[in-house]
């Protein structure tokens, strides 16, 4: 069995807890796009583990697997293993030799033009991931692969770093430091190769996985970002670099969309709506300076400052890889609508119900207006999506919710206005409900069925 989990709004929607929750019957588990970029936290009892390049499978001792479609700082990954090892646990990683090698440069690059860009800029981490993809669609880029072969490494790097030297010191004005030069760099690629060779990670993903689905294993793909951070069907151009819908599975493995698609779908879906960086956000509550397009800081008695800081306090809305606080706001359900499209989703989970609890009043973006009509789904261009007005529904508030009550009672253990909130997203979306999560621990969700049976 094949089970896909993928972000449904602008990521952190909590599909590292999910891949969590559903990973003990996964026997391998896959990242297929993303870099360290992409924040997924796992709590298991008191440990709590944040990764940015490790899949979450990795927590309960699975098989790992960074697809091709993914871009791999090894630092980050090496240092990601060790920390794991010093907790006590082995994590079996896995490293598809077409996955494309973020260097020191591309890091260099990812700071210098999101300055260059201005207004433009996407408020990347600055972790190289842009950059990378671009010397990959610009075939000028290094793969994991390329690290294993010497006299390859030295041809693909010395055109890169001619020419990545070239831009940053005649068309930026930067002074050229170790990130430019080649045999520094050289230098430190031979020191990746050979752990990578030591611990035998580098495998060819899509034979990899094709053999161990003929054997019968469940295998769980985790998307990072979300889909309106996908850069085909995201708020171009405030996406990632990427697909991060579940149309990258098959790019970012190797595996055929029959194959992909004989298994479910599965969207997470934050019970409101946070994203870290600029660009149009219609149902937004408040602001963050520097991120919100035209913001203003209000008064501190102003109702929806106060009410965006309750929710990203309550929600613990700051990013795990930057600690910057992210932009709050209602659930849009335009978005969602979106989402279940694009990705075909056969089911969701809805993540942070606890969050919402105790407000008088919950609202939801039902629809847009734009142009004196109601749309039910997002326009094609971020711009007209800044243009629309989000038409609001509300619900009555419910009271805090106790973790482990609710989930000794079940489902039908949560406050009524709870449910209420929860019934009319299904039926919007019309999938099925796998899960609640009223909790950051693994035994914080409600689980009603397993997409792996």
């Amino acid at each position: 069995m094949l089970v896909t989990i993928v972000g449904t709004q602008l990521g952190d929607e909590g599909k590292g807890g999910i891949v969590d929750v559903f990973g003990g019957d996964a026997d391998v588990v896959v990242r297929y796009q993303g870099g360290d970029n992409a924040g997924h936290t796992v709590v298991e009892g008191d440990e709590e583990y944040k990764l940015s390049l490790v899949p979450s499978g990795a927590v309960r001792g699975k098989v790992t697997l960074l697809g091709n479609g993914c871009v791999v700082n090894p630092a980050t990954l090496f240092d990601e293993i060790d920390a794991l090892r010093e907790r006590g646990l082995e994590p079996d990683v896995r490293v598809a030799a077409r996955a494309h090698v973020i260097l020191p440069v591309h890091r260099l690059f990812d700071g210098i033009e999101e300055v260059a860009k201005g207004d433009l800029a996407a408020g990347t981490t600055k972790r190289g991931i842009g950059p990378t993809y671009e010397d990959k669609a610009a075939r000028r880029g290094v793969r994991v692969g390329d690290l294993l072969d010497p006299e390859v490494l030295r041809e693909r790097l010395s055109y890169l770093l001619k020419q990545k030297h070239d831009i940053a010191t005649e068309v930026y004005g930067h002074e050229p430091g170790s990130e430019l030069d080649l045999e520094s760099t050289i230098e430190k690629c031979h020191e990746f190769a050979e752990r990578l060779r030591t611990e035998e990670m580098v495998v060819d993903a899509g034979p990899f996985l094709e053999e161990r689905i003929e054997a019968g294993a469940n295998v769980m793909f985790e998307g990072a970002q979300g889909t309106s951070l996908d850069i085909d069907h995201g708020i171009y151009p405030y996406v990632t670099s990427s697909n991060a819908s579940a149309g990258g599975v098959c790019t970012g493995t190797g595996l055929g969309p029959t194959t992909v698609g004989s298994g479910a779908v599965v969207g997470i879906i934050k019970a409101y709506l946070s994203r870290v960086g600029t660009g149009p956000l219609p149902t937004e509550l408040g602001g963050v300076e520097g991120q919100t397009p035209d913001y203003e800081p209000g008064s501190d008695d102003d109702e929806a400052e106060t009410l965006a800081r309750r929710i990203r306090d309550e929600g613990g809305e700051y990013g795990t890889v930057t600690n910057r606080p992210r932009r709050v706001g209602w659930l849009d359900m335009p978005m969602l609508r979106h989402a279940t499209r694009v990705n075909g989703l056969t089911g969701v989970v809805i993540n942070h119900l606890d969050v919402l609890a105790e407000l008088d009043v919950v609202r939801v973006g039902h629809s847009y207006r734009l142009d004196g009509e109601e749309r039910l789904t997002m326009p094609a261009t971020t711009e007209r999506w800044g243009d629309c007005e989000a038409v609001f529904r509300e619900f009555d508030g419910w009271p805090a919710i106790d973790p482990d009550a609710i989930t000794d009672a079940g489902y039908d253990g949560l406050p009524a206005g709870a449910r209420a909130y929860v019934a009319y997203i299904i039926d919007e979306l019309d999938v099925e409900l796998h899960a609640v999560g009223v909790g950051p621990a693994r035994d914080d969700t409600i689980v009603r069925s397993n997409p792996f049976q």
